[in-house]
């Protein structure tokens, strides 16, 4: 399937693979002052839109292909947030000079209720590094399928190394290769098929430009002296990919509405409900808010008299999806009602670790003054250095350390607690001696 621009466009400054990385538009251009308006929009990718390999045979010829292309290789997914539980990937984009874009269903090759196994692909694409924007959103879902990087470049990373203040896709096509890239369908059901067309031309942009952004925003890194820190930052994330993250504890609590919630009685039924609605979306792969909205729940746990025999009499458990499910909710009400109040949740949630620097005043007035001294610290060595605080240094992690400073207070101490928190060697060695400086002038 092939798409070509609408007739009538303008001629757009569409970089292609064979031109050298200068040829790049580049940001003394100053197109990110352009307004919006002003730039041509990129509506179809130069060598037209690639039907969507979605067989076993499809997937060989693509492996091979891309075996055979050369130097990095732009990739792109695209989940269905919003509309199912699960948060794989429905399609997968590639691109590499040499090659082409290829656009890729894996779950037409997996295997029933299970994953796709890419692993062919991963063997094919070698050790050439991965181009992605915004890669922590995309590597869970690629590494679930067996694709895993061994270098990649982070092309929103690198935008937020250089301090820039927009840093999305479409921003970075603008500020460095002059065009507008048109992003209506990031908040699209993914998993919807057969894809429409211009979903596909859509997805097929997402990497047409990665390529060229990268070589452009490694010059940018390399001239302001911040390519060290996006290689290791970059390592970071490649060493990161995969490891599972701690789950929330009591993660019911997140109920939009909840500070509506009175009693314990009512947090329970909160609980049980949405238990019960992670259960459902789980076994049926549905987004939970698609099954039974947020605010149904709050309305149902505060409605006096509720019973399990009356959940039905509420619109909301009898409307669209939520009626198909209606004895599961009438079991969830029915379990608080045999449950002892005892077993009620407490209404505020147990403190875990330190809490939140800002509570620290009344009690820990002395934590308080740390965290004060070395807020101003990190603010000042994040302007001078044109950075976002929390890349400079995640919050938590100074956090900590002013809950809790080594003993004795040096450089080095405060260099080992980095190091042990996680902190690369050039955040390391960026804040250091700032942090000891600020948290003694507090003793």
């Amino acid at each position: 399937m092939t798409m070509s621009p609408t007739d009538g466009d303008p001629a757009l400054p569409h970089p292609t693979d064979a031109d050298p990385p200068s040829s790049v538009e580049h940001p003394t251009l100053d197109t990110a002052t352009l307004p919006e308006e002003e730039l041509p929009v990129l509506r179809a990718p130069k060598d037209g839109v690639p039907v969507v390999s979605d067989t076993q045979a499809a997937y060989e010829e693509l492996v091979a292909a891309l075996a055979a292309g050369e130097g990095p290789v732009g990739i792109d997914t695209e989940r269905a947030h919003g509309f199912r539980y699960s948060p794989k990937a429905w399609l997968i984009q590639l691109r590499r000079r040499g090659s082409g874009t290829f656009l890729l269903d894996p779950d037409a090759l997996a295997p029933a209720d299970e994953l796709a196994d890419l692993s062919a692909l991963r063997e094919a694409i070698g050790d050439a590094e991965w181009i992605i924007h915004a890669a922590s959103q995309d590597l869970p879902c690629l590494v679930e399928v067996g694709l895993r990087p061994s270098t990649i470049f982070d092309t929103e990373l690198a935008g937020r190394l250089l301090g820039y203040p927009r840093v999305s896709l479409g921003a970075m096509a603008e500020r460095f290769c002059g065009v507008h890239l048109l992003k209506e369908h990031s908040a699209a059901d993914w998993s919807t098929r057969p894809l429409p067309e211009d979903w596909l031309v859509y997805a097929a942009l997402d990497v047409e430009l990665l390529r060229d952004l990268r070589d452009a925003i490694a010059e940018e890194l390399r001239i302001a002296g911040k390519d060290e820190w996006a290689r290791q930052e970059f390592a970071y994330l490649v060493q990161e990919a995969g490891t599972p993250k701690t789950p929330r504890e009591e993660p019911w609590r997140r109920v939009s509405g909840i500070h509506d919630i009175r009693s314990r009685r009512e947090l329970a039924l909160v609980r049980e409900l949405w238990q019960t609605r992670e259960a459902i979306a789980a076994r049926r792969d549905k987004a939970p808010g698609r099954l039974l909205n947020d605010r149904v729940i709050i309305a149902a746990a505060t409605r006096k008299g509720l019973t399990a025999g009356t959940v039905g009499e509420m619109s909301g458990f009898h409307k669209g999806v939520a009626k198909r499910y209606l004895n599961d909710w009438s079991d969830a009400v029915r379990r608080v009602e045999a449950m002892d109040p005892t077993d009620y949740p407490a209404l505020r949630p147990p403190r875990r670790g330190n809490g939140a620097p800002r509570t620290w005043q009344g009690h820990h007035p002395e934590a308080y003054a740390r965290f004060m001294a070395a807020r101003e610290a990190m603010n000042k060595l994040a302007e001078e250095h044109q950075l976002p605080p929390e890349n400079l240094l995640t919050p938590d992690t100074w956090h900590r350390l002013c809950w809790e400073p080594p003993t004795p207070l040096s450089p080095a101490t405060v260099e080992e607690h980095l190091a042990a928190a996680g902190a690369r060697p050039w955040q390391r060695d960026l804040v250091r001696d700032a942090l000891a400086q600020a948290l003694a002038t507090t003793a």
